[in-house]
């Protein structure tokens, strides 16, 4: 399956070890992750030589071509929420996770989108339970 992840970059990389466990996840169980190098220690490098307009049209294109999208929407990012409104304007699945505790946008949080999942995690570890449980529903409903 072809899975978009989205997480913060300019906003944070505070959360780049649970972005890490998810896209080793999503990989191991042989999906394909346009979005894979995000988890990357190195995506501040890689994103600052690739111009604006690129990268909306780059994005958009990988989202238009995903199955489904998982965010991990622990830091604020405009970008992480745009993209999130776009997919599921498009009927995208969505899942939005994040660290328990923290504040999140109540416009992620009361979203009550048919298409859209909101969990909360504690460790790397449950983020990637909550990875395959959300996959296998959307597998199975369709």
């Amino acid at each position: 399956m072809n899975i978009y992840f989205s997480c913060s970059i300019t906003g944070g990389r505070k959360d780049e070890t649970v972005y890490q466990a998810i896209v080793r996840c999503l990989k191991e169980e042989g999906h394909t992750v346009p979005t894979a190098h995000l988890a990357s220690p190195d995506v501040l490098s890689l994103e600052a030589v690739v111009d604006p307009v690129e990268v909306f049209e780059r994005d958009i294109a990988w989202i238009d071509n995903a199955q489904a999208m998982i965010a991990e929407v622990s830091t604020p990012s405009h970008g992480v929420g745009y993209e999130i409104a776009y997919a599921l304007s498009l009927g995208k699945p969505v899942l939005c996770c994040y660290l328990q505790d923290k504040p999140v946008s109540k416009m992620i949080t009361g979203n009550t989108h048919p298409r859209l999942r909101v969990q909360t995690y504690q460790t790397p570890e449950d983020a990637v339970v909550i990875v395959k449980r959300f996959l296998k529903e959307f597998s199975s409903a369709g």
